[in-house]
């Protein structure tokens, strides 16, 4: 999948990376970068290397909830004559689901993905209608226009397992994107992988095995979080609002065990839990006005949990152990 995928994607390894550790885990990702970074063109690619169905919805101010979940419309039997409502679905039905510019839409439209994101099914007139399986949300964000947008709330972002930051490329990269993308000719991706596969190797990635003091280490880093608990570091009440909730934890085994996989081990290690907290924890801490007076971002704050949380002495109680005094 990622050399079909660098067929048409220069650079973004770990973007790319993390998406593939979200399919293998079941999870949803959200895609953070200013405009023309290839968020969208990404998540369409790695679609195409599935053999499975694969829809857009363009979020925009106008979207209503049925929109994307589908609607029930009047149906007239023209032999009958006979009324009854039928369900038409919308484009939520498909296995992968691009959410274009997800917050360009208001709260009421964007929470029509909540019930799909968690259940895998979409409730309509009181009707459960089951969503395909594998089903993926995989939805991008413009973080620097801010006029005409609607942040999305903390119950929503919970829902993502991963937030994926993609990054202005390279001087080298950005030259190759210049080559490949002004001449003639387009690349057509082959589908490597099926449905029947995918749900194979999600259930592999689940049946890899994790040792007591790696789950007790990826308590530590959330709880630790907690401001309002009795297990935070004294450091981070003075920056965090709210920390990260028992879905940051579970996000952060299923994350480690997709990255021991890939990886070719058949065990989860402390290194795997460290290399998915970034993106599992920077959108689930909410910092305060003074994180923000003193320069210090959630990856910041995540840097120094990882600085000072020691995977010895975390083990046990869950309680956090500091490497150091200070």
């Amino acid at each position: 999948m990622k050399e079909e995928l660098h067929r048409v994607i220069v650079g973004q390894d770990e973007a790319i990376d993390l998406l593939l550790l979200g399919v293998l885990s079941r999870g949803h990702c959200l895609l953070v970068g200013v405009p023309g970074l290839a968020k969208t063109l990404l998540i369409s690619s790695l679609a195409k290397t599935l053999d499975l169905s694969f829809n857009r919805i363009q979020f925009t101010p106008d979207l209503m909830p049925g929109d994307i979940t589908g609607t029930e419309l009047l149906h007239i039997d023209p032999e009958t004559s006979e009324r009854r409502f039928r369900f038409a679905k919308g484009p939520i039905f498909a296995n992968v689901v691009l959410a274009d510019e997800i917050n360009r839409t208001p709260p009421k439209t964007q929470s029509a993905l909540l019930e799909s994101m968690m259940e895998h099914q979409v409730t309509i007139g009181g009707m459960r209608h089951p969503l395909p399986d594998p089903f993926f949300v995989l939805a991008t964000q413009n973080p620097i226009e801010q006029e005409g947008t609607y942040p999305l709330p903390e119950a929503q972002l919970d829902r993502f397992m991963f937030m994926v930051h993609v990054p202005y490329p390279s001087r080298d990269e950005e030259r190759e994107i210049l080559r490949r993308t002004t001449g003639a000719g387009e690349v057509e991706l082959a589908k490597v992988l099926s449905a029947t596969e995918l749900r194979e190797l999600q259930e592999a990635v689940r049946a890899v095995p994790v040792a007591d003091h790696v789950l007790d280490y990826a308590l530590a880093l959330t709880r630790g979080t907690r401001v309002h608990s009795s297990e935070p570091f004294a450091f981070l009440r003075e920056w965090i609002t709210w920390g990260a909730g028992p879905r940051a934890s579970q996000f952060l085994v299923l994350g480690a065990k997709a990255h021991a996989a890939i990886q070719g081990r058949n065990h989860v290690a402390i290194e795997d839990v460290r290399a998915v907290a970034h993106p599992v924890l920077r959108h689930r801490i909410v910092t305060n006005f003074s994180a923000s007076a003193e320069g210090m971002t959630s990856d910041k704050i995540i840097d120094r949990l990882l600085a000072e949380v020691d995977p010895a002495a975390a083990v046990g109680a869950g309680v956090p152990g500091v490497r150091s005094a200070g």
